[in-house]
């Protein structure tokens, strides 16, 4: 057996079960999960007829690069979305089967693992797929804290001049999973400085990016930062999906666009890796890929229930608005419980699921940027979500009376 899988993690929901195992929440309330970042709203009906009318696709197996009218659909949507002049998409997108299996499998690509000291820096807390992929690439993973007084993005500023030499890859995720967080262009300006002095390559993972609050205000893209910076593609490679885009979680599909350098590399190990995308999944992607309507209808649906719910916590936790995305970041100190108790507390009392924090997170110079907070994926309907901060209110009205 391969060695390094011992030193993989339980993810964070294996964590949760567990800690739930003994617990009987209130059987008096129906459960509410605010736990898993799973899209529950509709899947757009013109997506599912268009996966269901293309099922002939079935009949014939798939290249790995995917279609041409499916590399020019996305190239086309990267150009609208981010104001880009040209993105080839012959050599520069890549259709790939949802971006998790991606970001895993991009590491194995890219990180030179004979090199003894070979390291993968992440944001931290992060999405544990690129810290699975850095230990089975044969790369230590390093964390970069998150902070606070920048709405808890990444502190790359804070790594030691020593380290980065040593690193091969950079995740970046932007919106941020769980904190909400988007890098600015002078974050962009000091990475791409750095991949430049060092040549590790920038993996942005983008699956957040059309989840955000302000129609004349979308998140900056990792593409975009570069074209506004005068730099090409060089080192650089973004992730993105349909699943929290087009509430299509199941359909698995997503693209990696970029340095086509990289692209070529990737190409030639996912045609042995097996991730080519199902011809009918390729067909319904065009069709999602091309319509922003009901991409702005989500976006506001996320928008009503986040100015519903912000203000109900805000009174009994220390919780803002994120910079993009559907979690809340909470801070859950003033209760006196740390996150794990008060996860395992509001379960068996409200019957509803968080997440805490330092299950998302590692220790780093000292602390877990993850402790003593929750994340709310605010997935669920709005009067599920509305329930859910009322009881989260009660909880925790309930503990300052018992203090």
């Amino acid at each position: 057996m391969n060695p390094r899988l011992d030193l993989l993690q339980p993810y964070p929901f294996e964590k949760l079960k567990a800690l739930f195992a003994q617990i009987r929440p209130n059987a008096a309330l129906p459960p509410i999960s605010f736990g898993i970042g799973e899209p529950k709203h509709p899947t757009p009906a013109f997506i599912r007829d268009t996966l269901a009318s293309s099922l002939a696709g079935l009949a014939s197996y798939p290249s790995t690069a995917g279609s041409e009218a499916l590399r020019q659909c996305i190239a086309a949507w990267i150009e609208r979305r981010y104001g880009l002049p040209r993105v080839d998409p012959a050599t520069e997108v890549l259709p790939v089967t949802g971006s998790r299996e991606a970001l895993f499998a991009f590491a194995q690509t890219v990180v030179d693992g004979t090199r003894g000291d070979a390291l993968v820096l992440c944001p931290n807390p992060f999405y544990q797929i690129y810290e699975g992929a850095a230990l089975l690439a044969g790369a230590t993973p390093v964390f970069a804290n998150s902070d606070p007084a920048r709405n808890f993005a990444p502190a790359f500023d804070r790594i030691a001049a020593d380290v980065w030499p040593r690193v091969q890859l950079l995740y970046v995720c932007s919106p941020g999973n769980p904190t909400g967080a988007v890098l600015s262009l002078d974050d962009w300006r000091q990475l791409f400085a750095l991949s430049d002095l060092h040549g590790f390559v920038i993996a942005a993972d983008e699956c957040y990016s059309e989840i955000y609050f302000d129609e004349a205000r979308p998140p900056l893209g990792a593409l975009e930062a570069a074209h506004k910076l005068g730099r090409g593609f060089e080192r650089l490679v973004v992730f993105s999906s349909l699943s929290k885009r087009s509430n299509v979680p199941g359909l698995r599909s997503g693209f990696v666009a970029g340095d086509a350098a990289l692209l070529s590399r990737f190409l030639l190990y996912r045609t042995y890796h097996g991730g080519a995308m199902n011809p009918s999944v390729q067909t319904a992607s065009i069709a999602a890929w091309n319509d922003e309507v009901h991409v702005r209808e989500n976006r506001a649906a996320y928008v009503r229930k986040f100015d519903q719910v912000t203000p109900m916590l805000a009174e009994v936790l220390d919780v803002a608005l994120p910079d993009a995305g559907f979690y809340l970041w909470a801070d859950v100190s003033r209760t006196g419980l740390s996150d794990v108790e008060f996860a395992a507390r509001l379960y068996a009392e409200q019957h509803l699921t968080v997440l805490p924090g330092s299950y998302l997170a590692r220790e780093a110079d000292g602390i877990n940027p993850g402790a003593n907070r929750v994340r709310m994926a605010l997935v669920a309907t709005p009067e599920e979500c509305a329930e859910g901060a009322r009881r989260i209110v009660e909880f925790c009205r309930g503990m300052a009376r018992a203090a």
